[in-house]
């Protein structure tokens, strides 16, 4: 497992390309997944079948629909009864100086909202989810097989796609006074993808201090979420992150492979009565974990502590 900055890279190549020696390059890659899980729930993926030039594309495209006038951007404005609100909003609410989003969903629902200006914005954002959903399809293959699950399990599992979203985001330059984009925190799905701009402001929380994940021309960033972290009874890390903001915008873009709010999750039989360990969480349904993080953002709590996190599953 190779090192660019302080993340783990791993090489996907063997995934997609054959070679003399495809069964060990294929091993070797799957392992330094499976490190990489263990030791920072992060990692830099290359090679990873989305064309870098889709990821330009996507990048500049975003950035031209936020420079709209705001009249503009909100026309195409979430739904904020649906479970999964797609459109564009502010984060948090009404603010005109943190960070501003769309969240695109599977565009075979026909429910997406896109402006007409800039051109080519939608075929962009629907060839994007398109090619992040077949890389989310393959690192839960990986994943799979890192942690030792019969074969298909994963995919059996987590089959209904209708749950995962993408979200185009822009954070606004720092101010004198604050300069947190996002603050601390883990997230609550399987996997999530990152791709950045040139600006950088993303970090990530091991051993106690904050490592930045560094933009690389053509890289995505892969994280495990909580869901992951359960299943494997905490033996790979839904780790901790946070954006800083930078003097000027910061475009990115971020997918979530999620699962079905009908899923329950709880630790697996590999990684408790068949190695002799106890449960380290109780089982939970996931919709109702969802709702628990929603209800955080839109009435939070007067204490940092009493937000809900997946500690709130703990045994």
């Amino acid at each position: 497992m190779a090192a660019s900055g302080a993340l783990p890279v791993v090489d996907l190549a063997p995934f997609f390309f054959a070679g003399n020696d495809e069964g060990a390059a294929v091993a070797r890659a799957t392992e330094a997944v499976r490190e990489a899980c263990r030791t920072h729930g992060f990692f830099r993926a290359v090679n990873h079948g989305v064309p870098a030039e889709l990821m330009a594309r996507a990048l500049e495209l975003a950035a031209a629909f936020f420079a709209l006038p705001d009249e503009e951007k909100a026309k195409v404005r979430a739904d904020a009864e649906g479970s999964l609100p797609v459109g564009y909003g502010r984060q948090p609410a009404h603010s005109t100086d943190k960070n501003e989003y769309l969240v695109v969903l599977d565009p075979k629902l026909g429910i997406n909202a896109y402006p007409a200006e800039p051109a080519g914005f939608r075929e962009a954002m629907e060839e994007c989810h398109s090619k992040l959903t077949e890389l989310g399809l393959l690192i839960q293959e990986i994943l799979n097989d890192c942690m030792g699950l019969p074969p298909g399990f994963l995919r059996n599992y987590n089959n209904q796609r209708s749950f995962d979203h993408m979200t185009a985001k822009r954070y606004f330059p720092a101010t004198e006074e604050e300069n947190i984009g996002f603050t601390e925190h883990e997230d609550g799905n399987c996997v999530t993808f990152i791709f950045q701009d040139h600006v950088g402001g993303l970090e990530v929380l091991k051993d106690g201090a904050w490592v930045p994940a560094e933009p690389v021309d053509g890289s995505i960033i892969v994280n495990i979420g909580d869901v992951i972290q359960v299943l494997s009874n905490k033996k790979m890390k839904s780790a901790t992150h946070r954006v800083v903001r930078k003097p000027v915008h910061r475009h990115s873009f971020a997918f979530f492979f999620n699962l079905h709010g009908d899923k329950w999750v709880e630790p697996l039989p590999e990684f408790t009565a068949k190695i002799g360990e106890v449960p380290r969480y109780r089982r939970f349904l996931y919709k109702e974990y969802q709702q628990l993080r929603v209800k955080n953002k839109t009435h939070p709590p007067a204490r940092a502590e009493d937000v809900i996190s997946i500690t709130h599953y703990e045994i």
